[in-house]
């Protein structure tokens, strides 16, 4: 193999940690949609910063490429190492490092998931809130500036995100950021971090920011005659400056997958998912100005969570959607989609893209973050029917075209990774040449997650 010298070395020290076995590169070699299955050459599984500074010399030193992994949940292959080398699992670096309540900060190693944390943090009266679904490592939400349901009230990774350990594509580790709130001090290299997907650097620390646990949660499903009122009910409720933790919506379609897979009895109409968070008084005012746009807007049944077992209910069936669509149709594997436009041209967006999907012959609910103008589609593939992934694939591509049109993104919150990479110059046009120039920069040798984000020629 032409990576065995890189690999003997990095043996000496690492001994079983560094695994080699089918089953464990496989397990590595796996995303969570379409792409084909990419085993790394070996596993390595690190316990601190030193043990990743020292994979990382030995692999620059001996050309061997280095793909960082944590969960395995993202939807663009951004942890497949599609040129071989070293898968390098974050998962052993899971610890809480420092919680500073009175500054409402958490210190975190970067295979730590945003589950574990909460559930840490829960007798702090504080939480960490960017919620993608998927328990996500937070290094892993971090690398691919992640965002998720209540990004619309709390933001996304790029706002939660104060500071970074991180380490360079030569072994040498350096710290971005502070806990202070605000800084002026040279480049913002915490946000080019972020986001970077593991192809500038690989992190080893996260200085997160924290938020107060709300005294009161209401939550709520709607449905409406058609999206277009549902739209409308999204962008009158921003106007008005009421404060959502998340709005969320699903197409008629999204509504029969959710009640195949939860025994729900959702009338099969575009539907809204709201929550609110603040004091008792606050929390019920807001729901309340909330339903009366609903009924202005032709909404009807309105089904309030009143208990924390609904609540839970309903945000375990949105979180679920994407197993729910596969099972939708079964066999199937998943094209997902994710653009994000400007909220005005959010009801265009939808409207075109439903329209384009029923032409294409498909199958793809609709499901989004409507608050943030971000939405996604899953387009439901038969497994080894390569006409069917064509036909997806040119879909999600005139989807993109669609979003740059309308003022937006061809990625909201899940990436570039290699699902994305084609359509980066469309959206930025010689910038990305200028981040391709950024990835020459700090990684010359090209051996930090190939293949992904930027084309580098070396």
């Amino acid at each position: 193999m032409p990576h065995d010298t890189a690999l003997a070395e990095l043996a000496s020290f690492l001994g079983d940690r560094l695994a080699r076995s089918k089953p464990e590169r496989e397990a590595h070699g796996r995303s969570e949609t379409w792409f084909p299955e990419t085993p790394p050459d070996a596993v390595a599984y690190p316990e601190t910063s030193a043990e990743v500074s020292r994979i990382i010399s030995t692999c620059a030193r001996l050309g061997c490429p280095v793909t960082a992994w944590g969960t395995g949940t993202s939807l663009e292959g951004h942890a497949l190492a599609v040129r071989g080398g070293v898968s390098l699992d974050m998962s052993r670096m899971n610890r809480v490092l420092a919680i500073r309540a009175e500054d409402m900060q958490a210190i975190v190693q970067p295979g730590l998931t945003r589950e574990a944390l909460n559930s840490d943090l829960r007798a702090t009266g504080l939480m960490f809130s960017v919620d993608p679904g998927a328990d996500a490592s937070l290094g892993g939400m971090a690398a691919t500036r992640a965002s998720g349901t209540t990004s619309v009230r709390y933001g996304t990774m790029r706002d939660n995100v104060m500071g970074l350990e991180v380490v360079l594509a030569d072994g040498r580790v350096i710290r971005t950021g502070s806990g202070a709130r605000k800084s002026s001090a040279g480049y913002d290299l915490t946000g080019l971090f972020v986001g970077s997907e593991g192809t500038l650097g690989i992190i080893t620390e996260l200085t997160l920011k924290l938020h107060g646990q709300p005294e009161a949660i209401s939550a709520a499903v709607c449905a409406f005659d058609d999206f277009e009122a549902a739209v409308r009910t999204v962008i009158a409720t921003i106007q008005m400056g009421i404060p959502m933790a998340r709005i969320e919506f699903v197409d008629e379609t999204g509504a029969a997958v959710f009640n195949a897979a939860n025994g729900t009895d959702l009338p099969e109409k575009p539907h809204l998912m709201v929550e609110f968070h603040g004091s008792e008084l606050s929390a019920a005012e807001d729901a309340k100005r909330f339903g009366e746009i609903v009924a202005e807007m032709g909404g009807a049944h309105f089904d309030w969570a009143t208990t924390t077992e609904d609540r839970n209910r309903l945000w375990k069936m949105r979180h679920g959607a994407y197993p729910a669509c596969l099972a939708f149709r079964p066999g199937s594997m998943g094209l997902v989609t994710d653009i994000c436009v400007p909220i005005s041209r959010l009801a265009e967006a939808v409207r075109e893209t439903r329209a384009d999907i029923a032409e294409s012959g498909l199958t793809g609910p609709i499901i989004g973050h409507v608050g943030d103008g971000n939405f996604h589609s899953v387009l439901l593939i038969e497994r080894d029917n390569a006409a069917e992934l064509k036909a997806a694939k040119a879909l999600a591509h005139r989807m993109a075209e669609r979003a740059l049109r309308l003022g937006g993104t061809i990625t909201g919150e899940h990436g570039v990774g290699m699902g994305k990479k084609d359509l980066m110059e469309m959206e930025h046009g010689a910038a990305w040449e200028v981040m391709a120039r950024i990835k020459r920069a700090l990684d010359p040798d090209g051996i930090l997650n190939p293949g992904k984000v930027v084309e580098v020629s070396q």
